[in-house]
């Protein structure tokens, strides 16, 4: 199983925009149809919501890639 890491900068990403920034599908349309066809799981479960907000901590897997999602530096 291929991992990635992925820094978030803000408080979340929206899932299709996730997939599309780590490079595990080509735009977030794409990412958006992987979504619908059942083929993203966060955290263990299957995700149906195409904008789901991911924050730090949680884990995504779309096939063989599974996605770690840590948090960046708060400010003060």
């Amino acid at each position: 199983m291929q991992k990635l890491e992925f820094q978030i900068t803000g408080e979340f990403i929206e899932l299709n925009n996730l997939l599309k920034v780590t490079g595990v599908c080509a735009s977030g349309g794409a990412g958006k149809a992987l979504v619908a066809a059942g083929m993203v799981f966060v955290d263990g479960a299957v995700e149906l919501r195409k904008t789901c907000k991911i924050r730090a901590g949680q884990a995504v897997r779309v096939g063989d890639v599974r996605i770690l999602v840590q948090g960046g530096a708060k400010a003060p």
